[in-house]
């Protein structure tokens, strides 16, 4: 019953930023909240096994960051396909917040896959260090790419804009 219980609120309290890096990998909120259940699937049977070297939050991100790996291995899904989000449509509903969200989820996509897992993580609110652990680099090269990466991403951004 404790298993249940701690089980719960990891999954209460994970869960909606685990929906948001699996949201940056997929660009789809179906396939991401498939990866969801299956990353939180996987904690529950391996409870047994947290070790307590690290953090739950670590130990959670770092399944969910494995499970979007495999998931994009088993369907080489590299990026969101640019026509299944005509830019057109999403700029006509630029006023509505889910069509941003939406957007810059599909700017995200576009990145490469070690990419999109620190974007994520930031766009989380984690911090450099809890970042740094889950990818296993220092703080500072954790830095160095976090500002390519934004950089990288207003471009993506751009183009989408300029369409």
């Amino acid at each position: 019953m404790k298993q249940h219980k701690e089980f719960t609120d990891l999954y209460e309290q994970y869960a909606p930023g685990i929906l948001k890096l699996c949201m940056g990998y997929t660009g789809d909120r179906t396939q991401a909240e498939d990866l969801l259940q299956e990353v939180f699937l996987s904690v529950w049977n391996n409870m047994h096994k947290f070790r307590q070297e690290a953090s739950w939050k670590t130990w959670i991100y770092r399944i969910a960051v494995n499970t979007c790996l495999t998931y994009l291995r088993k369907r080489k899904l590299k990026t969101v396909d640019i026509d299944e989000h005509p830019v057109a449509q999403l700029q006509e509903e630029k006023s509505n917040r889910e069509q941003e969200v939406q957007l810059l989820y599909t700017c995200i996509s576009k990145l490469p896959e070690a990419d999109r897992l620190l974007i994520s993580m930031v766009l989380e609110d984690q911090s450099y260090e809890e970042i740094a652990a889950v990818v296993d680099i220092s703080v500072n090269n954790l830095r160095v790419k976090i500002h390519r990466i934004k950089k990288q991403l207003t471009e993506i951004y751009n183009q989408y804009a300029r369409l």
